[in-house]
């Protein structure tokens, strides 16, 4: 079938992310005799400079890494909610009935930094001087913007003259927005990578571990620690159309690290699929796999469509319902063949505009008051039935007064060792707080995704994670890493890589290999018949949008069977990117999105 690009093959290396100038910057390391985790840590903090709308040093990270020869094991970058950061406090003290969507308040504990940096300690051969060089290059000397930057910054734009204006510093100097073929520089936060070079080289020596180390102290307890707790305890306005000061102190910052998980499995059909656990959406993917037949329809029918779109409903509201960073989450039962036989009867031929739940072990679902109310029969959704911003390539939609639904970015990288890691960086975004003057960087608002009601799994509570969106993914054939696979886009994350893994499970092989390219060209589509992670939690049930290159035969069918649907732009769904490899060969594939035109993959 066409494609746009072909699937790269090589045994050297191979990377993918979403913007060409971390994929080449990961190739540059790869070439300097690094492996894979050095790449990813280099090219994860160069995605900080160049796509600083998508994500920053004060965001999260999870990650999904198969070291050769070692098990496959989840690196969690997701930071926890403060100790002061309590559902008493939000509702009862400051009268809120959300977690604002942007400022302060909806700041989690930064998990991004400490996060890779423990990948470079325990995983990497590189020094802290060597990974950084190239984010504070791009920082320094500038780089050229993509055009959603520029138009992410005139959103916001009053926003950052008016009240934000250390985000005006950096992203309106002389008034002007970053402009696409000038260079846009970020000297504050080259700064900021500079010290902290020289202070953990000070500290640490001449050893790279004990380098490693001195910095992450730095981050915890240091000049950024005190920057950032300066930061949170500015009032600043936020989506609630007032001013607010935040939870984190000295002592979050002090109190947390990032650390290593086992991943949640699933089997199906030789494959075993690994995600995060369920302080993620992770799970969700593997359970939309658990619901389906054995027979499947033709892959792009209205019938195929139809199937995967009524599983994923049913997928997202077990994931209302049951995930959350609480023990016990009921994996076991959500995953196993009895309780999917049942879901799967739920599955008619007409499209469900219900949010259902299940009941594992018998056990009656926890839903958030908003999400009772939609399961009820009201509409709760704040934005107009034919809102086609939905339909966005990945990318995040910004309100006035800075409000964003969130998107992120992500890289896979893959070396000639067979070291494979997937990352999905995010949070921390330039419309997300305003800059800490001192860093050059913003705060992250992750905490907006989790609820203002007492005993729920995802409820606000000090040291858990909120549920993140964030979800890369691994997948093993026959016991051994190959694949490596993840995009940007909120809640749809999961559906548009559960697609993408389907369509590479059915291809035929090309040239020996998976056939990445052409499974992540495929046409596309997502529902939003749940109630959204992000600020403010809108729903729109029944909802369907595809691509405008889905057969006009399959969309007219699939809205005989009652989905709303939407047709979208020809490339608007997705920004996935791939890697893999052939275990038996050593032969190491990627692709890369063109949706943007702005992911690349590379190798050799």
């Amino acid at each position: 079938m066409f494609t746009t690009r072909p699937t790269l093959q090589g045994t050297f290396g191979m990377v993918s992310s979403t913007h060409w100038l971390a994929s080449q910057t990961a190739m540059a390391v790869l070439e300097d005799d690094g492996n894979a985790y050095d790449a990813a840590v280099a090219a994860g903090f160069v995605l900080h400079v160049v796509e600083p709308h998508l994500n920053g040093p004060a965001g999260e990270v999870p990650m999904i890494l198969a070291p050769a020869g070692g098990a496959v094991r989840v690196l969690c970058g997701q930071g926890v909610a403060p100790a002061g950061a309590t559902v008493a406090h939000y509702r009862d003290t400051l009268g809120l009935a959300l977690v604002p969507g942007t400022g302060p308040l909806a700041a989690a504990v930064p998990g991004a930094f400490d996060a890779w940096m423990l990948l470079l300690r325990d995983h990497g051969t590189k020094t802290l001087a060597e990974v950084l060089r190239y984010a504070v290059g791009y920082a320094e000397d500038g780089h050229p913007p993509v055009e959603r930057v520029t138009r992410t910054v005139e959103t916001v734009r009053e926003l950052f003259e008016t009240e934000w204006t250390s985000s005006a510093a950096v992203y309106l100097p002389g008034g002007r927005p970053p402009t696409p073929g000038e260079p846009f520089r970020n000297p504050r936060l080259a700064a900021t990578w500079r010290r902290l070079i020289a202070e953990a080289e000070a500290a640490g020596g001449t050893d790279r571990s004990a380098q490693i180390e001195a910095a992450r102290t730095v981050w915890r307890t240091g000049f950024i620690a005190e920057a950032l707790v300066r930061q949170a305890a500015r009032p600043t306005l936020d989506t609630s159309g007032e001013h607010h000061t935040g939870t984190l102190t000295a002592a979050d910052l002090a109190a947390w690290s990032a650390g290593y998980e086992d991943p949640v499995t699933y089997d199906w059909r030789g494959w075993t699929l690994c995600k995060a656990g369920p302080w993620s959406q992770g799970p969700a993917l593997l359970q939309q796999l658990a619901l389906l037949p054995d027979e499947l329809p033709p892959p792009g029918s209205a019938a195929y469509i139809h199937l995967l779109v009524e599983g994923c409903k049913l997928a997202m509201a077990d994931r209302e319902a049951w995930y959350g960073d609480v023990a016990p989450v009921p994996l076991a039962e959500l995953l196993s063949e009895d309780y999917n036989t049942g879901r799967r009867a739920l599955v008619g031929e007409h499209a469900s505009h219900e949010l259902r739940p299940g009941r594992p072990g018998g056990r009656e679902p926890l839903l958030s008051a908003h999400a009772r109310a939609v399961a009820a029969g009201e509409r709760p959704d704040l934005r107009a039935p034919n809102d086609t911003a939905a339909a966005g390539a990945g990318e995040p939609t910004v309100t006035n007064d800075g409000g964003t639904r969130g998107d992120t970015c992500h890289l896979d990288v893959v070396d000639r060792w067979g070291n494979m890691v997937a990352a999905t960086p995010s949070g921390g975004w330039l419309q997300s707080n305003p800059v800490v003057p001192e860093l050059g960087f913003p705060l992250g608002t992750r905490l907006q995704m989790a609820w203002l009601e007492e005993g729920l799994p995802d409820s606000l509570t000090p040291g858990r994670r909120p549920r993140t969106t964030l979800s890369p993914s691994l997948a093993l054939k026959d016991g051994e890493p190959v694949l490596a696979f993840g995009t940007p886009g909120g809640d749809q994350q999961d559906q548009w890589q559960t697609h993408f893994f389907l369509a590479v499970a059915l291809r035929p092989a090309i040239r020996g290999g998976l056939d990445l390219q052409g499974a992540i060209d495929a046409p596309n589509w997502h529902t939003e018949s749940f109630p959204e992670s992000f600020y403010p939690r809108g729903m729109r049930p029944g909802s369907l949008v595809v691509e405008s290159r889905t057969d006009p035969g399959a969309v007219a069918e699939l809205r005989r069977r009652g989905h709303e649907v939407t047709v979208g732009g020809p490339w608007s769904e997705g920004r996935l990117c791939a890697v893999a490899r052939d275990p038996r060969t050593g032969v190491l594939s990627a692709a890369a999105n063109p949706r943007g035109m702005q992911g690349y993959a590379v190798g050799r």
